[in-house]
């Protein structure tokens, strides 16, 4: 045996029953002073993800004092049947609240949720998700923050976001982003309640202790709340929607944001045209389907560095391969029906379902329906890749393993 043998072995070897109890006094001793002294007794590793070998795996929690408070986010499944009934309570509530409907439209929305996370107002450990509904007439004051977000519009109405001064109006199927550092509001000026998924990454700007939120916009109009709209309509989709081809003279830079894209409209009609016009060219992941990203017009980096968003068609009857990757994974269905396998559980998913596959878990995607089927995706593969921490594996159909990205 080596040298590094032996030291390796001593390292692993387990403290003593009487050398732990000293090393625990001593703790015990030192509370006091808010200090820890850790013991092997207390290692915090969990086993790697990578070994593990079944698909119903659901990782492991850490161990010991070192990993004190942790908590896991597990696959979970939200029912569009099952959750929007509360919008129309929440809207209703806010009919006949004694305040203006004005007053209540920032708080007409419920956030999801995740059971694994204790409570945790967020999907995973670093996303967020809310869904809102604004009643016709409702507006919301215009602010800025620190986090990124995000609007998935699900219902046909999808009311107005305006950005920077330009107006977004949207539909089914868009997204639309509110940058970090953008002055921005929200409002239904049509005769049907508007309702959207809202995504941020909320927690990691918590863990960071960043978060902050401005309400004290400049040049307020009208009823002192909407911003004033400066640019023409479909800006930023007139100077950066062509795909390949960036304005020279223009200043990238909207609001006071960094590293953000200044695209803030993808249209959904615009979104699924491009699938199909992919579909139609045989494009296809077998992991994925026909799946694109949404990036950033001026350097092709995802939207933010925090966060990164995509599309993918499943055809009639298609079945991907099961793939599993460091990166959370949040999926809304756009159109059509199937289901997703994760973890050893199935969720049945349909239009406007939301679903979240944690870290490291194995998943599969089936189109059960009719016709295609488009989910959106949200992942937080954008920041692992930052931080060199984003591995991804596939499984072919014999159960071998093969190392998509390393």
């Amino acid at each position: 045996m080596t040298m590094t043998d032996n030291k390796q072995t001593q390292a692993e070897a387990p403290l003593n029953r009487d050398a732990r109890a000293a090393m625990e006094a001593m703790n015990a001793e030192a509370a006091p002073l808010n200090i820890w002294l850790r013991t092997q007794a207390n290692a915090p590793a969990q086993k790697a993800w990578f070994k593990h070998t079944g698909l119903n795996e659901t990782g492991e929690m850490a161990r010991g004092r070192v990993a004190a408070g942790q908590t896991k986010a597990l696959p979970h499944h939200w029912s569009w049947k099952e959750i929007s009934p509360y919008l129309t309570k929440i809207s209703e509530v806010a009919k006949n609240a004694d305040i203006p409907p004005t007053e209540f439209a920032d708080r007409q929305q419920f956030l999801l949720t995740n059971p694994g996370l204790g409570g945790k107002l967020q999907v995973t450990s670093t996303i967020r998700c809310a869904v809102s509904i604004y009643n016709p007439g409702d507006v919301a004051r215009a602010h800025l923050h620190s986090p990124n977000a995000s609007r998935t519009i699900l219902s046909e109405n999808g009311g107005y976001t305006t950005i920077e001064g330009e107006r977004c109006r949207a539909a089914r199927g868009d997204l639309i982003l509110t940058p970090n550092g953008t002055w921005h509001d929200h409002g239904n000026d049509g005769a049907d309640p508007v309702m959207w998924i809202d995504t941020l990454d909320w927690p990691v700007l918590e863990v960071l202790d960043c978060i902050w939120l401005d309400e004290d916009a400049p040049g307020l109009a009208g009823n002192g709340r909407a911003q004033k709209v400066t640019l023409p309509k479909g800006y930023s989709q007139a100077l950066y929607g062509m795909g390949g081809m960036t304005p020279r003279k223009a200043d990238h830079r909207r609001g006071i944001g960094n590293r953000v894209s200044p695209l803030f409209h993808y249209k959904g009609s615009e979104i699924r045209e491009a699938l199909s016009a992919m579909q139609s060219a045989g494009e296809r992941d077998s992991h994925e389907g026909t799946a694109l990203d949404f990036v950033n017009p001026v350097n092709g980096e995802p939207l933010f560095a925090t966060l990164g968003y995509g599309a993918q068609m499943l055809a009639k009857g298609e079945e991907t391969a099961f793939k599993r990757e460091t990166a959370s994974t949040v999926y809304v269905c756009i159109e059509g029906r199937g289901q997703t396998e994760v973890a050893g559980r199935t969720f049945n998913w349909e239009e406007n379902d939301i679903f979240v596959v944690p870290n490291f878990l194995w998943r599969r995607h089936i189109n059960t329906g009719p016709g295609n089927a488009i989910l959106y995706t949200m992942t937080d593969r954008p920041l692992l890749e930052k931080i060199g921490q984003y591995r991804a594996q596939g499984m072919d159909a014999r159960g071998g393993v093969e190392q998509l990205v390393v």
